[in-house]
């Protein structure tokens, strides 16, 4: 069964692109805007998240560690 899917892709390369190239290139693609999601999340959208709620935090409160 194996030796017989090699042959068949062997013979017909398109076949073969279509059946692992486009998943393969899919996933790829899907990783990458993952990892970029990620980082986005992580390295931007987090620390305005952290400021915002810190400032409105010491704002309300009127206490400023420094005063």
């Amino acid at each position: 069964m194996l030796v017989a899917l090699l042959r068949l892709l062997a013979l017909r390369p398109l076949l073969s692109i279509a059946i692992f190239g486009i998943p393969l290139l899919v996933l790829v693609a899907v990783g990458l805007f993952t990892i970029l999601a990620l980082k986005l999340f992580v390295f931007i959208v987090l620390p305005v998240i952290a400021i915002v709620w810190l400032y409105r935090k010491f704002s309300r409160s009127g206490d400023w560690p420094a005063s």
